[in-house]
């Protein structure tokens, strides 16, 4: 099996997943509060980490001396992912996967402050070209602008920042350290931000599914992205998961009857155009 079946083999796992994910965000939305979600995604996400991490004994891996790090990049993943469960509950799932899709441009921009990187004509040009795909995306008017729009807008530079401080974490911690304050601190999070007002809604036997797709779909999702990474170079990935965006808008069009607007796609091809310059760019520059 070559590499880029094998790479297409775990993008449709993380395509699937965060789809899934999406779409139980989207049910839950009616009867929980975006804290409650993360609280009970996080919830799940704790159960499956230390249970994986019991089972293969790899409590030694999980690093005490770095919890600011850590505590920081969840406050920025914490609140990303608050903004987009409520992005995809007002909004149309594919505006929020296109501009969810600016992203890695955020990282380019910001980059040169949070990691010394230098910032090129490159980059500052996909930034520009990714703009205009946000502008194409959105067509901020009176009539057309939603809050969730810039809710999703705002959930990508939170994101781009979390991946940024993610790869610092990496140069010195595994990923069963990075997982396991990944979902405790956000359980924590979760807990307070939900919890504050004395009431917090208790799972169903409706929702129960849902709340456990949150949890295993957002875990996975990750896990299939990372090793696609892993065995292929971004300059693939990256093309496999714009699939996201045409499977979620079918998939927006037949459970909630969303259109397929022409203008989201062609804002996403613009955003795309623009990540794969940047990503082009940074593969020759390093080779």
């Amino acid at each position: 099996m070559n590499v880029i079946l094998k790479a297409a083999l775990w993008m449709t796992g993380a395509i699937a997943s965060f789809s899934f994910m999406a779409v139980a965000g989207r049910e839950l939305s009616g009867d929980y509060d975006t804290f409650e979600i993360m609280l009970y995604r996080s919830l799940v996400g704790v159960i499956i980490v230390v249970a994986i991490t019991a089972y293969k004994n790899r409590w030694h891996e999980i690093r005490t001396d770095q919890f600011g790090r850590h505590f920081v990049r969840n406050m920025f993943h914490f609140t990303g992912q608050n903004l987009w469960f409520y992005a995809v509950a007002v909004v149309p799932l594919a505006q929020v996967f296109a501009l969810e899709f600016t992203s890695p441009l955020w990282v380019a921009i910001l980059a040169p402050l949070v990691l010394g990187e230098k910032m090129t004509r490159i980059r500052a040009f996909a930034a520009v070209m990714g703009f205009i795909g946000i502008l194409i995306v959105a067509r901020p008017s009176v009539e057309t602008f939603h809050i969730g729009l810039a809710a999703a807008a705002l959930a990508a530079i939170f994101f781009a920042m979390t991946n940024m401080l993610t790869k610092r974490l990496t140069r010195d911690n595994s990923i069963t350290s990075i997982l396991f304050f990944l979902t405790t601190i956000q359980l924590v999070f979760g807990l307070i931000a939900a919890g504050y007002d004395g009431d917090i809604a208790l799972p169903t036997a409706a929702s129960l599914p849902f709340l456990v797709l949150v949890g295993c779909a957002g875990l996975l999702a990750h896990f299939c992205l990372t090793n696609a990474l892993a065995i292929a170079p971004a300059t693939v990935v990256v093309p496999l998961d714009f699939a996201r965006l045409p499977v979620i808008a079918v998939v927006a069009m037949l459970l909630y009857g969303e259109p397929l607007e022409i203008w989201v796609f062609v804002g996403a091809a613009v955003i795309f155009s623009a990540n794969y310059l940047n990503i082009w760019n940074e593969t020759r520059r390093r080779a």
